[in-house]
């Protein structure tokens, strides 16, 4: 399942929420929400596959893109339509929350 997950950087970012739906689930390894949250994540991945993009981005690795959406708390979850900011959430969510979240975008 994880195959459906992108891994994101400061250097693809931005090319890879131009394009349709997309879901950074922006975290960091210490975090244990962001470990709590992961196999949610995962998990929708594999379901919304064809229809929108998930990713993950590890705040410490780009943190450049995570100052520029002024990430404060992780995890936190920024859904992306035509590469503009469509909606956020913040914390530990369940997963019919953020299943709910990419078909409002859809």
């Amino acid at each position: 399942m994880v195959d459906n997950l992108k891994h994101l950087n400061d250097e693809n970012f931005e090319k890879t929420i131009q394009e349709g739906v997309v879901l950074v689930d922006f975290y960091a390894d210490w975090c244990g929400p962001c470990k709590m949250i992961a196999p949610i994540v995962e998990e929708l991945a594999g379901e919304v596959k064809g229809k929108a993009t998930i990713a993950k981005l590890d705040i410490e690795q780009a943190q450049q893109t995570t100052s520029n959406f002024h990430v404060t708390s992780i995890p936190t979850l920024i859904l992306f339509k035509g590469g503009k900011e469509f909606k956020r959430v913040v914390g530990l969510k369940d997963k019919e929350t953020l299943k709910a979240l990419i078909l409002s975008a859809l």
